[in-house]
């Protein structure tokens, strides 16, 4: 945890809208109102899951909640609100009952795919203010912070 040193600069000199969480928080609600505006069905979080099931195949929730960077708790949501559409399936783990194995159904595939174009084009619209080579290094750069 960082510790406010001691001779810091003015509390009016802290300009928000300079800082760092501030502009990704702004960049993050352009993007999520941009995928709504597209795909209005599903959450980013719900095509998040779908996208690496497909790529994945059937895996443990636990696992899925890693791979798509999100915690127990919101994964496990995202499952259900998508079981309940039949967009995946879940089991228990054979090995280990206490794990569920989710997978996708022939329904959430199609969906899937369906959204695969505009998933794409959701991303360009979001990076479209930036010339080619910015999109590159803001990406390299993201990466780099994660």
């Amino acid at each position: 945890m960082l510790a406010p040193k001691s001779k810091s600069l003015p509390t009016s000199a802290y300009d928000l809208a300079n800082q760092v969480g501030f502009i990704l928080r702004r960049a993050t609600q352009r993007h999520l109102a941009i995928f709504s505006e597209h795909v209005p069905d599903l959450t980013p979080t719900q095509f998040a899951a779908l996208a690496m099931l497909q790529r994945l195949g059937p895996v443990s929730q636990n696992e899925l909640g890693r791979q798509t960077a999100m915690d127990g708790a919101t994964i496990k949501g995202v499952i259900d609100r998508l079981r309940k559409r039949y967009l995946v399936a879940t089991a228990p783990d054979p090995g280990d009952q206490r794990r569920v194995i989710v997978s996708l159904s022939a329904t959430g595939l199609e969906t899937f795919e369906s959204y695969v174009d505009t998933g794409h084009a959701v991303t360009a619209e979001t990076l479209a203010p930036l010339s080619r080579r910015e999109q590159e290094t803001f990406l390299e750069l993201l990466r780099k912070l994660t």
